[in-house]
């Protein structure tokens, strides 16, 4: 799911301190993707690339997806020769979902293990404190899953993403729905949203399209994402009827416990779309039942079925290292790939490993290719060019609906199927 948030919050304090910290290793550090550069390498010795992943914590299934990607991209590039000749080596350390630990980690990344280059954690809670160290230090911080607004609301000219930006996921959802007849266009929706910086940029351009088209706002809430229990929020949502539910969700755990709630109040709404969860494939399933997921929708900028030679190529190349079906692939694992790819060919293009050649190189208005298609950084970093569809669960597969002109989408399960069918 591109970019799921952490439920910790990041607190000013301790992230001052820690940046405190790694200026004093300023005066050492500060020249150091530049000096290891320039410096003439032995042909067999590796780019060490430095990543923090959520290993373990709130997110460690999209940590350990994204670590599946990043190494599988590793395992192709080498096997096809390297970058610059050299082979690639990946520094990976846990920052177990903790936004002050991923502050630790590039910090050691940096000064201590001395990578050449970096590449980003999972979610934008840990992206945004990642790329402010990245910065200090002169790298470009190229990741997957940071496209919420708060990423790119510093200005800082480091940080790339190479997925959907967070504030589009849900238009075509909400295009598609006001598109109906006016005679089955559903009339009421429910806009329940964890207070992430993940989750809510989302909501309100699918609620104001939505609006337009009619469709009334009977519930709109923001719930605090440290919650444990869902049920009381979930019933409320029940108790308003609304016909349509986006829910604002950064993980399965979230999705499925408003899932479990709506079953039992034997609410079925015509349209149910959550932000993230239902795109995590088999731990979705597992998390709600096969016969719960038939109907339930997710927005995102990739699928396994999704029609790109080098997407096809990378599923395959998943399904026979890992087991399982297309259908059970996370999409952070291609978020994570397309990080590798965009990376690549901006080494390969600029035939260096300097980083401030790189992070221009990236703002020079070049489309780059990915798993998950074409990717072009405008002046902010965002991807202005990527991919956006909606998804589905029918029949225990998870297919591409949206947009409705693609030819690759089937046509999507309206209204959806009742709970347990």
């Amino acid at each position: 799911m591109h970019g799921g948030i952490s439920r910790r919050r990041l607190t000013a304090t301790g992230l001052s301190s820690l940046v405190a910290a790694g200026a004093l290793a300023g005066g050492i550090v500060a020249g150091t993707a530049g000096a290891s550069d320039h410096a003439t390498p032995r042909a067999a010795q590796p780019i060490t690339i430095g990543i923090s992943l959520s290993l373990s914590g709130d997110f460690s299934a999209d940590g350990q997806a994204f670590q599946r990607g990043y190494e599988l991209w590793a395992n192709d590039v080498n096997r096809a020769g390297g970058l610059l000749g050299r082979p690639v080596k990946l520094d990976i350390v846990s920052d177990a979902s903790s936004p002050t630990q991923v502050v630790t980690n590039y910090q050691k990344l940096i000064s201590i293990d001395h990578v050449s280059l970096l590449f980003g954690p999972f979610s934008t809670l840990l992206t945004v404190p990642a790329s402010k160290i990245a910065n200090r230090f002169g790298y470009a911080l190229v990741e997957g899953a940071g496209g919420a607004p708060a990423v790119f609301a510093n200005g800082l000219h480091n940080v790339f993403d190479v997925s959907l930006p967070v504030a589009d996921n849900l238009v075509q959802f909400a295009k598609w729905i006001a598109s109906m007849p006016a005679s089955v266009r559903p009339k009421t929706a429910a806009y329940p949203t964890s207070n992430d910086p993940f989750t809510e940029p989302q909501l309100p351009p699918a609620e104001k399209i939505l609006q337009a088209a009619g469709v009334k706002t009977v519930y709109s809430k923001v719930f605090p994402a440290e919650v444990t229990d869902y049920t009381p929020i979930a019933d409320a949502v029940a108790a308003s009827h609304a016909q349509v539910v986006v829910l604002g969700s950064v993980d399965v755990p979230t999705v499925s416990s408003f899932i479990q709630a709506f079953a039992q109040q034997h609410y079925n709404p015509k349209a149910f779309i959550a932000t993230g969860g239902p795109d995590q494939g088999a731990a979705f399933v597992k998390a709600v039942g096969a016969s719960n997921t038939n109907g339930v929708m997710v927005p995102n900028g990739w699928y396994p079925g999704y029609a790109n030679a080098s997407s096809r190529k990378m599923v395959s190349e998943y399904i026979k290292k890992y087991g399982g079906n297309a259908s059970g692939i996370n999409s952070d694992v291609a978020e994570a790939y397309s990080v590798g790819q965009v990376v690549a060919q901006a080494v390969t293009a600029t035939k260096t490993l300097n980083n401030s050649k790189l992070i221009a190189y990236m703002h020079s208005n070049h489309t780059f290719a990915s798993v998950q298609g074409p990717v072009k950084f405008d002046a902010l970093g965002e991807n202005g060019a990527a991919a956006a569809f909606a998804f589905q669960w029918q029949s225990g597969k998870f297919v591409q609906v949206l947009p409705t002109s693609d030819p690759n989408s089937v046509k999507a399960q309206f209204p959806k199927a009742n709970w347990g069918s």
